[in-house]
């Protein structure tokens, strides 16, 4: 019930009457109380008026259950929702949920991370209520060879998301790193369980800093948020929001073709490194070339110093002028 008396006062610019609450859904005049005492609790601020009601005035940007489910407006990516205060890691926790049953699109959020993981092992810095951290589990019927375009797909909707709420344009580095004026705002991890033929489920964990005012160390050379490069802080509820009903469109055109021949064009459009010298750091091997862009199957076309086209599956992929490579 609290999620929807929030979700009615987000919706009206007026009043609404205690009376009319109690009537909608059929409780007492207490237990509408005790819903808008909690959301005063959390931070919301809501005026009360004899004889009129109540009016929403401020609303905090918390990640609590109530405050996403009231600004979501996807059809299916998120609608079972899982929100926690802290946890280790939201891949850890979604693939737990994904085993024990949870649904396609279902999302896990969470405040804080005490394990935040990256690729290639590296940790995550996740500070308290500033940055987004959160896991998609998904249940394709998809080939398990070709789960690994679905990272992709999700740096393309991560990219569109942060676009609508950010000054300058979000751009990508290959495969799945979200740049904002030549530093990282977002990294993408993307893990599996699957049999031979058969995908058991995918978790797709996105982490976003948002409404971080400074990073430690060297992370200040390579790192910054929305609000660093805005110069004010957007609420992340809306953010969420945002990246799942990008996903779900990038999503079903994926799911359509099971290639991303669709949307290379969109993702090279939004490639850091079109068309600029790039250094491949593979584990045995590195080399310098001209990123051509990404293929259907989302390898990166490198063109070598002989003219000759390489298509890169994985690795290290350095950019000229990115994260201190100069």
């Amino acid at each position: 019930m609290k999620t929807k008396i929030l979700t009615l006062l987000k919706n009206t610019d007026s009043y609404l009457s205690g009376q009319d609450l109690c009537n909608q859904f059929g409780v007492s005049r207490t237990a509408v109380w005790k819903a808008i005492n909690q959301l005063k609790e959390e931070g919301y601020v809501i005026e009360a008026v004899p004889n009129k009601g109540y009016s929403l005035k401020e609303c905090p940007d918390v990640l609590a259950y109530s405050e996403i489910k009231s600004v979501l407006t996807s059809k299916w990516a998120g609608q079972e929702l899982f929100c926690f205060d802290t946890i280790d890691s939201t891949n850890t926790k979604a693939k737990q949920l994904a085993e024990e049953g949870a649904n396609h699109g279902a999302l896990v959020v969470s405040d804080n991370q005490s394990g935040g993981k990256g690729r290639r092992g590296r940790s995550w810095e996740s500070p308290v209520s500033t940055g987004i951290f959160m896991t998609l589990i998904l249940k394709p019927s998809l080939n398990p060879s070709d789960a690994s375009m679905l990272t992709l797909v999700m740096a393309i909707a991560v990219a569109k998301a942060c676009n609508k709420l950010t000054k300058d344009s979000c751009f990508i580095k290959w495969p799945n790193d979200i740049v904002l004026n030549r530093k990282k705002i977002c990294g993408i991890l993307t893990e599996m369980s699957a049999e031979m033929d058969y995908i058991n489920h995918i978790v797709i964990g996105i982490g976003i800093n948002v409404n971080m005012d400074t990073f430690q160390n060297e992370l200040k050379e390579k790192a910054t948020s929305i609000k660093i490069e805005n110069g004010y802080p957007v609420k992340r509820a809306e953010l969420i929001n945002q990246v799942m009903l990008c996903f779900e469109e990038e999503y079903e055109i994926f799911m359509m073709h099971h290639t991303l021949e669709a949307q290379k064009e969109r993702y090279n459009n939004m490639l850091v490194s079109l068309d600029k010298e790039v250094v491949i750091m593979e584990p045995s091997k590195e080399f310098i070339g001209i990123a051509r862009g990404i293929n259907s199957k989302g390898e990166l076309m490198v063109e070598k110093e002989d003219g000759q086209m390489m298509a890169i599956y994985a690795g290290e992929v350095s950019v000229r002028g990115i994260y201190g490579y100069v």
